[in-house]
């Protein structure tokens, strides 16, 4: 609901940031990566796929200092880092999960319109 002399964009400004972290397409691959218990970085890497070094370094920071993952480092030579998700970061995989299914869901739907808006585009 919006406040009487406020804008949407007033509402949201809380939030953003967040929702800027959880939809990002890097922490969404690895809250899935992680649903089933703790990871090293590389299966983390080898699971997400494309991901660079850097931006998988970049994106656990990140994910780590919003309270989503939980990063364990075990003395060892060479020591063991393993990444797990926190209680918060497992409440994000339900969301995570359904608009998962939704895009699965969907995903004809979207294409379709893809296809005749690119076709009305190019008729213009």
């Amino acid at each position: 609901m919006l406040p009487e002399n406020g804008s949407l964009l007033d509402v949201c400004r809380p939030v953003r940031q967040i929702l800027a972290r959880v939809g990002d397409k890097w922490s969404v691959l690895i809250v899935m990566a992680l649903r089933d218990g703790p990871r090293r970085f590389n299966e983390i890497k080898r699971a997400v796929g494309t991901i660079s070094q850097r931006m998988l370094t970049l994106t656990l920071r990140s994910m780590e200092r919003d309270g989503l993952v939980l990063r364990t480092v075990t003395p060892s030579k060479p020591p063991r880092v393993d990444y797990e998700l926190t209680e918060l970061g497992h409440s994000l995989r339900g969301p995570v999960e359904e608009l998962g299914k939704w895009a699965i869901e969907n995903e004809n739907r979207i294409a379709v319109a893809q296809v005749w808006f690119d076709g009305r585009d190019q008729a213009a």
